[in-house]
């Protein structure tokens, strides 16, 4: 796996649940915490070729938890405003 190195102290109880899981299926406790983390803030990769940029911009957290399209959110907003006849 190609990346930065970041250290993290844990607590021992969630450093042996890491250690369990990643034993348990056969890969190492960097690709568990790094499944873990992708399941909260996304894979970084665009599953569509897509500009890594654009993928990165605004990845913190907004409260809003259905998926977002960069791409296709100005077209939505006129939608929007057309509806409501703005």
């Amino acid at each position: 796996m190609d990346g930065v190195s970041v250290h993290v102290e844990v607590p021992e109880p969630l450093a042996g649940r890491l250690a369990a899981e990643a034993a348990r299926r056969g890969v190492t406790v960097e690709e568990v915490a790094v499944e873990a983390l992708e399941g909260v803030y996304g894979p970084f990769e665009t599953t569509d070729g897509g500009d890594t940029l654009a993928a990165f911009i605004g990845c913190g957290s907004s409260g809003r938890h259905e998926p977002f399209d960069i791409a296709k959110a100005p077209s939505d907003l006129a939608a929007r405003k057309l509806a409501h006849g703005a």
